[in-house]
């Protein structure tokens, strides 16, 4: 059945690739944009205002909302950490409240990151596992507290907690990808924390299995098999037969990222149970097709 969605965050990596799959699809798709609109589909919003009109969502079965600022963009200084909060939290709350004010129960799926769990080791996490601690545990709790309007307003809400995007654009590894292309690849500090992954492929196809399904509340948004990273960029090596023995050690790159290194050398061992739950297959299950695919990206 034909939706008609709108989707604040769609000039993303994620949110781009969404809009594609959904007209592919044949669904209806309203863009929320911070500039003039330059198409019938766009409506001009301003998320800082943290107030949406709720006559926008007329019409509109469900909001995606992908939007914020990337974490890769600057060094974590405390402007540009009140800005990561922000940018999540104002434009969340503006949809919440828009749809609460249409007093319908519009399906509000909503950006989130596994970054919730913080750092766990090799502990196995599900979406029933708690909270972790530190500056991105903190600042998803306050993202997915920006829905409450919604949910006390009777909407389902969905929170997507993803892992680490495999994409060539991707901000993770975009950077990887041309140290291993070049032969400088390696573990970043000893490699052993795990990284979920998911390619973007599956990314997205799990937001319209989210979407199709009516799932509400957290959903792990990974590959089932998360990995160490000294793992990950070894299968990079492997395909791309480039040697990746030079590790980046930990202080350097305390020195070099800041505060941001506590994400990269972070690890969660996230598992997408709601999604095998409801039914989702992957595309790309296995570290080795997701690296292939990962070598192939054009997009």
């Amino acid at each position: 059945m034909t939706q008609r969605i709108a989707v604040a965050g769609s000039s993303g990596l994620i949110g781009g690739a969404l809009c594609r799959s959904l007209r592919d699809r044949g669904d209806d798709v309203v863009r929320l944009v911070r500039r003039p609109p330059e198409h019938a589909s766009e409506v001009q919003w301003d998320p800082a205002s943290r107030h949406l009109d709720p006559h926008v969502l007329d019409g509109v079965d469900a909001v995606v909302n992908v939007a914020g600022a990337s974490l890769g963009d600057k060094r974590w200084s405390p402007s540009f950490k009140a800005e990561l909060i922000s940018s999540r939290t104002d434009g969340t709350t503006a949809l919440a409240g828009a749809i609460a004010a249409t007093g319908r129960p519009i399906h509000l799926v909503n950006g989130s990151a596994v970054g919730y769990y913080g750092d766990r080791g090799d502990e196995v996490l599900t979406e029933d596992s708690d909270g972790g601690s530190g500056f991105l545990s903190d600042l998803v709790r306050a993202w997915e507290g920006s829905t409450e309007p919604a949910r006390a307003a009777g909407a389902p809400v969905a929170l997507l907690r993803t892992g680490i995007v495999l994409a060539a654009r991707g901000d993770a590894f975009k950077p990887l990808l041309l140290l291993t292309r070049l032969g400088l690849g390696g573990p970043l500090g000893n490699g052993r924390h795990y990284w979920s992954w998911i390619t973007l492929v599956d990314e997205v196809r799990a937001v319209l299995h989210v979407l199709d399904q009516g799932l509400e509340g957290p959903v792990n948004l990974t590959g089932p098999e998360p990995a160490p990273q000294r793992e990950i960029v070894a299968e990079m090596g492997r395909q791309l037969h480039r040697p990746t023995l030079l590790p980046a050690p930990a202080f350097a790159l305390r020195a070099v990222l800041g505060e941001m290194s506590s994400d990269i050398l972070a690890s969660q061992r996230a598992l997408p149970q709601r999604l095998l739950d409801s039914g989702f297959e992957h595309e790309h299950a296995t570290l080795p097709d997701a690296v292939r695919w990962l070598l192939s990206d054009r997009s």
